[in-house]
């Protein structure tokens, strides 16, 4: 039987490319939202009463959507193939609280995040996580 490296993942191209945009963003959001509160411990954000709040701040469409812009000059065209590609998915339902090119632009960071994921690429993630959270690092 074969094993499976479930905390380093290193999915062949083919079967990658059979994950469907959701399958992807599915997997993005798991590994942002790990990113995210190990960030937020890392910088002493945490109370048990309000890193919920705090995690649920950053993980939300909009602040995707803001962390988005600050890695796109930064992708490579594959990447930048990856992002399009989730951002152009058609979903069914907004959040409440974003609007839809938000949301779009969530998708799109949680699929090219996923996609690394998959695909083994922690220090690429690292690399972009570390970019998106510059600003907040300081405080």
């Amino acid at each position: 039987m074969k094993t499976f490296e479930l905390l380093h993942p290193e999915i062949e191209e083919e079967k990658l490319g059979g994950i469907t945009n959701l399958g992807l963003a599915h997997m993005g959001d798991a590994v942002y939202e790990v990113l995210v509160r190990t960030w937020l411990c890392m910088h002493g954000r945490v109370t048990s009463r309000g890193l919920h709040k705090e995690t649920v701040a950053y993980v939300a469409a909009p602040a995707q959507a803001r962390a988005v812009e600050k890695i796109l000059p930064l992708l490579s065209e594959q990447e930048l193939a990856v992002y399009k590609r989730g951002r152009n998915t058609r979903v069914k339902s907004v959040p409440q609280h974003a609007e839809i090119g938000q949301y779009h632009a969530a998708t799109g960071l949680e699929c090219l995040f996923g996609w690394l994921w998959l695909r083994g690429e922690t220090a690429r993630i690292e690399e972009l996580f570390t970019r998106i959270m510059e600003e907040d690092d300081a405080s």
